[in-house]
């Protein structure tokens, strides 16, 4: 399974590469690959290092291979361009004319099969966007691990790698899901790599950076969607000074962020609530049914641990929550609670 997913990198990355030649004939260009990505525990390393070499000059970049750009996806090129040393170059299936202008204006290179490009590359600058694919792309149907179930499971993995030791029973009570679900999920973790049978000791979780973002990029279609209980509104920073308790609700997204960053200034709300005393929250905030309202509420999907939770959701969930929002005033707050957090929640396979 890994390999079919290396099998597609490598074939977008050769179709793009022959679209691009194309595109800026008669200039002449060529590509020579450097190196592939391994990273390192927690470090955030790019798919591959390649030289573009156009009219004689090399220009080293730090190469994404992507087949789509969901929006998560595209937040988190965001985030690598901040982190990784040289230059981002964007390899893609398709850029579509829209994404091309916010690709651009975030800085971040890019060429596609259909000849779609940005490069700026002192002398040469080159933006070519609205060529469309001859074929349109087979959608790939999405893993039953990274559907609505999946994520739960692979939530508390991440936040626990300790719980995939324990009996499919263990993990179908901490996680909600059914015993059978938790079977499927569990052999499909195995087939694509990221559970290691360790025998009499038991399974392991590896490859947690790459399951890490597979989750971050799937959670806000498959799962985030199903949790919302419906958008609201209160008093003008009644949130600020508020102490939630956590068997009730707790923070997430960008207030969440706030409380552990001190770094973001919270425009939107999220809270992630018990939906059987949804009604007790709201009355005890004064928020009200308001589709425009900037509160969002959320049911909150894990089964809580320990005597004293934290106020705020699990630092995973907040940077999810600050992908999805799309919002570029996130960035920074996002790659703070990565480097804090996930790095150490990442650790060595």
């Amino acid at each position: 399974m890994q390999t079919d997913q290396k099998n597609t990198e490598a074939e977008i990355l050769q179709l793009a590469l022959e679209a691009f030649r194309k595109t800026v004939f008669p200039v002449p260009a060529d590509f020579e690959v450097l190196e592939r990505g391994i990273a390192r525990a927690g470090e955030m390393r790019p798919d591959l290092i390649l030289n573009m070499i156009l009219k004689g000059k090399k220009h080293r970049f730090a190469a994404e291979v992507k087949n789509t750009l969901p929006k998560a996806q595209r937040q988190l090129l965001f985030l690598y361009r901040i982190n990784v040393k040289d230059p981002l170059l964007l390899v893609t299936r398709y850029v579509n004319p829209v994404m091309a202008e916010e690709l651009k204006q975030n800085g971040i290179e890019f060429i596609d099969t259909a000849g779609n490009a940005f490069i700026n590359r002192h002398p040469v600058h080159i933006f070519v966007k609205g060529n469309k694919l001859r074929e349109k792309p087979a959608k790939t149907a999405v893993k039953r691990i990274f559907k609505a179930a999946g994520l739960k499971v692979i939530f508390a993995f991440l936040c626990d790698p300790g719980l995939v030791k324990k009996t499919y029973r263990d993990i179908a009570a901490v996680t909600g899901v059914s015993l059978g679900t938790v079977d499927r999920i569990m052999r499909e973790l195995k087939e694509l790599g990221f559970i290691f049978d360790l025998g009499k000791q038991g399974f392991k979780l590896v490859r947690k950076k790459d399951l890490l973002e597979r989750w971050v990029i799937a959670y806000p279609e498959q799962l985030r969607p199903k949790l919302v209980l419906g958008r609201y509104k209160g008093e003008p920073g009644w949130w600020e000074k508020k102490r939630l308790d956590p068997k009730l609700a707790q923070w997430g997204g960008e207030v969440a962020a706030d409380r552990i960053t001190k770094y973001l200034k919270p425009e939107l709300v999220t809270l992630y609530a018990d939906p059987e005393r949804l009604n007790k929250l709201l009355l005890e905030n004064r928020l009200r049914k308001d589709e425009a309202g900037n509160v969002e509420v959320l049911v909150k999907f894990w089964k809580q641990n320990g005597n004293n939770p934290e106020e705020t959701v699990h630092p995973l969930l907040i940077y999810a929550d600050l992908l999805a929002t799309g919002a570029q005033r996130n960035l920074e707050a996002a790659k703070l609670i990565y480097e804090k957090y996930l790095v150490q929640l990442i650790g060595k396979d």
